[in-house]
């Protein structure tokens, strides 16, 4: 039996290799971002690799992984207005995803909320259906094992949360709806959006916009931190002992550096970053376009939060690139 969307749990999905192989894939994604947009195809790409699944590249018209009986969709989420607090602050939460699908029409804006609502949940539960037999067809002889992943990032892409839960359709007998009209009101127009509430908890699960294109947005419980089946990535400035901050960057960065200073060594590194901190000179952006792992190279505190403030890149990786050129325009 279907159950209400507050029973549903998060589910395994990396076995502690697997996790590893995800950090790792997703610090040297990081390298190569240079502070731009974490982009689906870039999830999508660290976890397949991760659980050694073939690349199938991204498209918004199937389901994002579909393996051996695995079918996920994937759903990334920028968590703005952080503001400093940590990531995992937005555990035990309840956070509203802007599309679960667009592939939903409402035929009358003005019927009971109820009877739109019924409509809504049908198209939705025929757009999984469709998907749950596509992962069925792919793999013979094995049932479906259907999925959301929602991955939450915040702005520094410095930290990451994962979980999965399983993908069903929401039964109309748990939920109930009422219409929602918002006014015009300066440059912002009116609306109007059907709100759907789970009865066990009086909780707003889906919000369906009716203006500027029909969609479902849904709510969805982020678990507490506590749970296993929480994944938690921090692939910059992670702090691995009191004194010991760890930073990944691209091979080749690593590379010259260690040419540059004569070793990765944490003390070396951190000297040189001290030493050059009084020396800044403006510098470019170094653009990345490697494709090695990214390496990790452990600094220690101080020379960390010298590292952050004196070349104010837009990641670990691209504040290696600025210490590098100071290092080399200092030898020359």
């Amino acid at each position: 039996m279907k159950k209400s969307r507050s029973h549903i749990k998060a589910l395994p999905v990396f076995s502690e290799t697997e996790f590893k192989q995800a950090k790792l894939l997703l610090a040297t994604k990081v390298t190569q971002m240079m502070g731009r947009k974490l982009e689906e195809g870039d999830w999508g790409e660290v976890y397949s690799l991760a659980k050694n699944i073939p690349l199938a590249g991204w498209s918004n018209l199937h389901i994002d992984i579909n393996y051996n009986g695995l079918g996920v969709e994937h759903k990334l989420l920028r968590c703005s207005g952080l503001n400093g607090r940590p990531i995992k602050s937005v555990c035990g939460t309840t956070m509203m995803h802007p599309a679960a699908t667009r592939s939903i029409r409402i035929s009358d804006t003005t019927q009971p909320a109820e009877k739109a609502m019924i409509e809504v949940f049908r198209q939705y539960a025929e757009l999984i259906e469709l998907r749950r037999q596509k992962v069925a067809t792919a793999a013979s002889n094995k049932k479906p094992d259907m999925r959301t992943g929602w991955l939450l990032w915040e702005d520094s892409l410095s930290e990451f949360l994962y979980f999965e839960e399983a993908l069903q359709a929401p039964l109309p007998e748990h939920f109930y709806a009422e219409w929602n009209e918002t006014t015009a009101k300066g440059a912002r127009k009116s609306s109007k959006s059907l709100w759907i509430f789970e009865k066990d908890t009086d909780k707003k699960r889906f919000s369906v916009t009716t203006s500027a294109g029909v969609k479902i947005q849904p709510y969805f419980d982020v678990p507490p931190p506590s749970d296993p089946n929480l994944y938690y990535f921090r692939v910059q400035g992670e702090r691995i002992g009191s004194d010991t901050i760890q930073i990944w960057v691209a091979a080749s960065t690593a590379k010259l550096l260690k040419q540059t200073i004569g070793s990765l060594d944490k003390i070396a590194v951190s000297e040189a970053i001290v030493k050059l901190a009084s020396q800044l000179t403006e510098q470019s952006i170094l653009p990345s376009s490697k494709n090695e792992l990214a390496i990790p190279v452990q600094l220690t505190a101080d020379a960390y939060e010298i590292l952050t403030k004196t070349w104010e890149g837009v990641s670990d990786e691209h504040r290696a690139q600025l210490l590098l050129k100071s290092l080399e325009l200092n030898l020359s």
